[in-house]
């Protein structure tokens, strides 16, 4: 597991950039973290990174959106499950059938999409207590965590090594 601090918005939209040269078609991206934390400013820098068409925003209202690349790279699917109520309502959006094809990233999905796939990315944010919304220049903690065959061995260093913020490491997965 890979622990970072990020000092700001711009800082996690580029962690997100930094991301998207990690991932490939098939992962799914888990995020988890309070109202404002900032998953949907890390899912821009994703798709920022992975060049899709269309601006990259919350899809509360709508439950799912897909962002087709730009470059013939892989779609970016971005999923908020916090309106979802079962695990039924998670299987009827049927995420299986484009998982295979695209990076697909799931806001709110802790304990709801973990069985879509035994490989993916387990990201929680935190803000310090008493912080504003996610426009404020406040530090998220962030931790990235790589579940599944997949992921054993990737190398989450790099994320600091690009000079996207500074990190400590704790236990891995």
């Amino acid at each position: 597991m890979r622990v970072v601090t990020v000092p700001n918005r711009d800082d996690m939209h580029a962690l997100g950039m930094a991301l998207a040269s990690l991932v490939r078609p098939g992962d799914l991206i888990v995020l988890s973290g309070g109202l404002g934390a900032g998953k949907t400013t890390l899912t821009q820098g994703i798709g920022r990174g992975l060049r899709v068409r269309g601006e990259v925003t919350s899809p509360t209202f709508v439950i799912a959106r897909v962002h087709p690349s730009l470059q013939g790279g892989p779609s970016l699917v971005h999923v908020d499950a916090y309106r979802l109520g079962s695990l039924v309502e998670v299987d009827d959006l049927d995420l299986d059938t484009s998982l295979d094809d695209s990076v697909t990233v799931v806001e709110w999905g802790e304990g709801r999409v973990e069985g879509l796939s035994e490989n993916r990315l387990e990201i929680h944010i935190d803000r310090a207590a008493g912080t504003g919304s996610e426009g404020d220049i406040d530090p998220r903690t962030v931790s990235v965590a790589g579940v599944g065959p997949r992921w054993a061995g990737v190398d989450f260093g790099g994320l600091v090594a690009q000079g996207v913020v500074d990190a400590s490491t704790s236990g891995r997965r």
